[in-house]
């Protein structure tokens, strides 16, 4: 009893500042053994405490990402002009969209090995279709994402209904969707696109206008703060704690800065992508749906413990089915931004390292192996670490072995990382 004063008494201590007439009443501050936030330096406390409890977030991709651009740039100034950067963002877009599908089946603790094959397949379709038999453009998209969603849709059957392992249904699904890649290409190997077309000059031309791109960065800052004061009203309302109107403005000038900062660089090139553009609107509108929908709720549930999820009434099936449906269509999708960006369909689309680099970049971005952590930001931090690493190798005139091999290091590094903090979760009961 003695032990549980004292502590009571030390944790009053050290969150003596809720007991102020400004906090007093608040429901969510009525235990006197829970500090909170404050002011800024109560956060900076509150984030290390996160930090080495294995709550880390972004973090570590981050600090691997400036050391990345630090080092390459020291080696090479040309790494950072802005006309790099643009050829970055490019390459950036079709792997991403892809990684952004498997963060979706990692979330459940699941693989999908055959996002490649599924890409390429995508990609051969649109050859075949479009530039040989002349196809409507648009029938000839939607017809390969149904395609996608088909082959999504088998691998969550067999797993959900003969408990087969996604990592072997999806192993399988890889050598047959190669065959069905190399049967629908025939003798012809490679389909060149017509290079006048649309959707060739949106994978390699297209770029937002500057007076556009000044203006769509102005929207996240303006979310920033209408969701902001929109949570404080609600928090309010129920006389909980709620962020000062200061905090959530400032929060949304910082974030406004830094993107005008950045568009203004890139503007001194050639300026943002459309495609990247595509990718970053994918990238929020997963974010969204995982993070404020009952669908992204029943995800982390799922992953973190299925059998808990079907007791409280998820319906874990529909959610297996949603995930493998998504990573797949996504697939498909990337492959197509592959092709328009390549102007070409070839028996060597999705193979090679696309695998690797799209599951990597999920896993580096910070989305767990292990289930039920992740984000869809994940998938754009991750692959602009690896495309960094492979665009800047390639501007030191290093051969393909050495990216294959310091990429491979940098995703064990995440692996261990991951697992390091997940320990750390479960220690201080976290997990």
């Amino acid at each position: 009893m003695s032990n549980l004063t004292d502590k009571a008494s030390q944790a009053t201590t050290t969150s003596s500042t809720i007991t102020s007439p400004e906090t007093t009443g608040l429901l969510d501050r009525s235990d006197v053994r829970v500090s909170y936030t404050n002011n800024f330096g109560d956060a900076i406390h509150a984030f290390i405490d996160r930090v080495k409890s294995g709550d880390l977030g972004s973090l570590p991709v981050v600090v691997g990402l400036v050391l990345i651009w630090g080092i390459f740039t020291a080696i090479n100034p040309l790494f950072l002009s802005a006309n790099n950067l643009v050829n970055l963002l490019f390459d950036c877009s079709t792997v991403g969209v892809i990684a952004l599908g498997i963060v979706c089946v990692l979330l459940l603790g699941e693989i999908d090995l055959s996002i490649g094959s599924m890409s390429g397949v995508g990609s051969a379709m649109l050859g075949v279709l479009w530039a040989n038999e002349g196809w409507p453009i648009a029938l000839v998209i939607g017809g390969s994402l149904c395609v996608g969603a088909i082959i999504g849709f088998s691998y969550a059957f067999v797993r959900t209904k003969f408990g087969m392992p996604s990592f072997v249904s999806t192993l399988a699904g890889l050598l047959a969707l190669l065959g069905f890649q190399l049967y629908i290409l025939g003798d012809t190997g490679s389909i060149n696109l017509p290079y006048d077309s649309a959707l060739v000059s949106f994978g390699q031309l297209m770029i937002i206008p500057a007076w556009l791109s000044y203006c769509l960065v102005l929207l996240p800052g303006i979310v920033v703060v209408v969701m902001g004061l929109r949570v404080r009203h609600k928090r309010q309302s129920v006389n909980l704690s709620a962020k000062s109107v200061n905090g959530i403005v400032f929060k949304a000038l910082v974030l406004t800065v830094v993107l005008e900062a950045i568009v203004a660089y890139l503007n001194q090139s050639r300026g943002v992508p459309w495609m990247f553009g595509l990718f970053v609107v994918l990238v929020i509108c997963m974010n969204y749906a995982l993070t404020r929908t009952k669908w992204g709720r029943s995800m982390f549930a799922v992953g973190g413990n299925a059998e808990a999820a079907r007791r409280a009434g998820i319906n874990v099936k529909a959610i297996y089915i949603s995930a493998f449906v998504t990573c797949s269509t996504l697939a498909t999708l990337g492959g197509i931004l592959a092709a328009a960006r390549l102007a070409s369909a070839s028996q060597q689309a999705g193979t090679g390292d696309v695998n690797l680099n799209a599951i990597a970049a999920a896993v580096i971005g910070g989305t767990s192996l292990f289930g039920g952590r992740g984000s869809a930001w994940s998938a754009l931090l991750g692959i602009v670490v690896i495309q960094s690493i492979a665009n800047g190798l390639t501007l030191l005139n290093l051969s393909s072995a050495h990216r294959y091999m310091i990429t491979g290091a940098v995703l064990a590094i995440a692996v261990i990382v991951d697992s390091l903090a997940r320990q750390s979760r479960v220690t201080h009961g976290k997990a």
